[in-house]
Formats: C-alpha cells, sequence, structure tokens
C-alpha cells in the first residue's frame, strides 16, 4: 500500500486538530465549572519564554495552512490571530481544516522529490524535498503545538488523557 503526501498530512493534522477542538472543549467546561475566566487559561504558559494557550493553537491551525497551501501552491488563507475564547478557537480549527481539506490533493502530490524552499525562523530559509517537508516540517510542528496544548491544560488541571491527545 502507498500513502500520498496529501493522505497523510491531512489525516495527521486532521487528527491533532480534532484532538485539540475536544481539548479545548474539555477545557472551557472545567473553567465554567471552577468559575475561572476563560482568558485565564488561553493566556496560561508553561514558561514565560513560551507562547500562551492561545498562540500555540494560532501556530497549530497556521502551520497547517501555510505548509500546505505552499505544496498545492496556492496563497494560504490567513487567519487573524484574534480569538479571545474557547468558541472562538474552535472556529479557528473548524475554519483550518475547512481550508486544508479544500486543497488541490493532486496539487501536493506532485513531485515528492521536488525541493520547496519555506520560512525557517528569522530572516531564514529552508530548502526540503516536498514531501519530507511536510512529514519532517509540517506534521511535526503541528504536532508540538498540540503537544503544547495539552501540556498547558493539563498544567492548569484540566482533566485531559492521552486518549484526549489522540483524539480518539
Amino acid at each position: 500500500m502507498s500513502h500520498t503526501t496529501s493522505g497523510v498530512a491531512l489525516a495527521q493534522i486532521g487528527q491533532y486538530y480534532r484532538a485539540m477542538g475536544g481539548m479545548l472543549a474539555t477545557a472551557a467546561e472545567h473553567a465554567k465549572a471552577h468559575g475561572v475566566e476563560e482568558s485565564v487559561y488561553l493566556n496560561w504558559r508553561l514558561a514565560a519564554d513560551m507562547f500562551p494557550l492561545v498562540r500555540q493553537v494560532q501556530i497549530a491551525t497556521d502551520f497547517g495552512i501555510r505548509g500546505l497551501s505552499r505544496l498545492a501552491g496556492t496563497d494560504p488563507v490567513s487567519l487573524p490571530d484574534t480569538e479571545t475564547s474557547f468558541a472562538e478557537l474552535q472556529a479557528r480549527l473548524t475554519k483550518a481544516m475547512e481550508v486544508i481539506s479544500g486543497l488541490d490533493t493532486a496539487a501536493i502530490d506532485a513531485d515528492p522529490a521536488g525541493d520547496v524552499t519555506f520560512p525557517a525562523g528569522r530572516d531564514q530559509t529552508m530548502t526540503l524535498p516536498r514531501g519530507v517537508y511536510a512529514t519532517n516540517a509540517i506534521i511535526p510542528n503541528v504536532g508540538f503545538h498540540a503537544s503544547m496544548t495539552y501540556a498547558i491544560l493539563r498544567r492548569i488541571g484540566v482533566p485531559l488523557g492521552k486518549r484526549d491527545f489522540m483524539g480518539l
């Protein structure tokens, strides 16, 4: 059985987005049950030099949209970073999934050994084969920020487990 770049990327990123949506729903219930303003959770961070929860979700969606749009040869949809509630983050995840699901999979899968150059930090670029870019840059970055979402919520005391992170 052979796998396509688009098939692997859409399956993995979709699983991360569904898991994040479930974790955010549980967090919203937890905050409400404990009388905590959502902004407290949304602005929580694991360490002073790390991004807060809201930014983790924004970055995860940006990586999926920008990366797969780059592979599809289209300009990425830009989502404004204005979310201030769990409901707005849920809507962002839904929109991100709609965007990446609507990309041309044939374009994403075209020339997997061909190179793609992409931004990699401040004023830097990196070039990788297209298939490697998907599996070694896009998916792991979405996964990292999904992991940070999980870790922040666990640190706050939201009752999450591995099954929640796995999106099962």
